[in-house]
């Protein structure tokens, strides 16, 4: 679940000084004195830190596709990784197998166009149901077309009429390209990087499925306990970016397979924040943030994905929310992720609350002073008071207060610039 916005500046501002009238007081550090330190103006880098809460997890959770019919026989279990090549659920006991990949499986794959035998009656890519036209004249329907060689009635033809050949005609329900040559396809190519990272070799990975990628097929079939067909059905294989952990299933064992009957994430830990749609200037791809851990630590992220849609605010009611008076419009918010690197430095930390921290202002390259060293002039504005000494040679002597002009507040210092500032300059701190 991913925590609500909550978001506060991480530097609260407020001047703390005396009130300095400008007058020719005694310099003193006693008791009766008006300051009890002193500080140098330095220069450097100022920085503003806005808090955000967000969630650790394992990112938001995507539905798993299968396109298999049946029984589901198996199931995997919650916060299980499923890797290439290994078994995602079993229907029919059946083994559906994970492939990595950006492309859906939308066909079956098999040498010259011929079909898999997935089940009756599917007139797509992989089906053998009546009317079918295949392969070597395997599954011909009333009035297919006959092949390359070999006249009506000739081959092994399955139903009435169907034309015989070396390969199924083009009539309707046939399977892609049927008699039309190789399969080809950048599916295909997908298919055979997969394939060969398994270890299955013996053919050239490209986008062309031939009878030696066919012959690697029927090995991976007969290592997961298949029929060695040397084609694959849409129900065999489903694609994911890479690995994925189980987030959980929708069916029981024993229920009817299809839809979408798990929900799967990343198996890398990352931070999902609801971000206020109204300040999303910092939310750009690369940003780096730091990510305050439950156990204390702090850990380094970048933001590595933006959502496109703004929603309601977690706990906003919609009712009464109208345009006139903001509501839910107002307090919109926008997903955003946060990946790490690092997996290891986030320690054994699974999930839990979390707070990130990103740069809001940066002023590089200015002078700063400890937001104790201001105090208020009688004729308004804010200034410095100088204490002089040995190493401040023409800067004047204590009770002297320099007026400047303020810039950034951030992590206890201010920004500070004016005629009369310089770097080094040795300035009090007021009681």
């Amino acid at each position: 679940m991913i925590a609500g916005a909550a978001v506060v500046v991480a530097t609260a501002v407020g001047v703390a000084g005396a009130l300095g009238l400008g007058g020719d007081e005694a310099d003193s550090d006693g008791a009766g004195g008006r300051s009890s330190g002193t500080t140098r103006v330095t220069r450097g880098t100022l920085t503003d830190e806005t808090k955000i809460d967000g969630n650790l997890g394992h990112g938001p959770q995507v539905p798993v596709p299968v396109r298999a019919e049946g029984t589901v026989t198996w199931l995997p279990q919650p916060g299980d990784t499923v890797r290439r090549g290994q078994t995602l659920l079993r229907v029919d006991d059946r083994p559906v197998v994970l492939f990595y990949g950006s492309l859906p499986m939308y066909r079956g794959l098999a040498v010259d166009g011929a079909r898999p035998a997935d089940g009756p009656g599917d007139g797509g890519t992989d089906a053998r149901g009546a009317g079918d036209g295949g392969a070597r004249g395997d599954a011909g329907g009333p009035g297919a077309d006959g092949g390359t060689t070999g006249g009506p009635g000739d081959g092994r033809s399955d139903g009435p009429g169907s034309g015989g050949g070396t390969a199924g005609g083009t009539g309707p329900g046939n399977g892609p390209a049927g008699g039309a040559g190789p399969l080809r396809g950048m599916d295909v190519k997908q298919f055979e990087t997969n394939l060969a990272a398994l270890g299955y070799g013996g053919f050239t990975v490209d986008d062309t499925y031939s009878s030696l990628t066919a012959d690697a097929v029927e090995r991976w079939q007969q290592d997961l306990g298949l029929p060695p067909t040397g084609t694959v059905g849409i129900r065999d294989v489903v694609y994911a970016p890479g690995p994925v952990r189980i987030a959980g299933t929708t069916v029981r064992v024993g229920a009817e397979a299809g839809g979408e009957p798990l929900t799967y994430t990343s198996t890398s830990r990352m931070v999902v924040v609801d971000a206020p749609a109204a300040d999303m200037g910092w939310a750009k791809r690369g940003t780096e943030v730091t990510v305050d851990l439950p156990d204390g630590r702090s850990v380094k992220g970048r933001v590595s994905r933006i959502g496109t849609e703004a929603a309601p605010a977690r706990g906003d009611a919609p009712e009464g929310a109208g345009a006139t008076d903001g509501g839910a419009a107002e307090n919109a918010t926008v997903q955003v992720v946060v990946t790490f690197a690092d997996q290891e430095a986030l320690g054994r930390l699974e999930g839990g609350p979390v707070t990130v921290r990103y740069v809001s202002r940066e002023r590089r390259n200015v002078l700063t002073v400890p937001v104790a060293a201001l105090v208020a002039l009688a004729e308004g504005g804010h200034g410095l008071e100088l204490a002089g000494g040995a190493g401040d040679a023409g800067t004047g002597g204590p009770g002297r207060f320099v007026p400047v002009e303020t810039g950034l507040f951030a992590d206890g210092r201010v920004e500070v610039s004016g005629p009369g500032v310089r770097e080094g300059m040795k300035v009090r701190i007021p009681r």
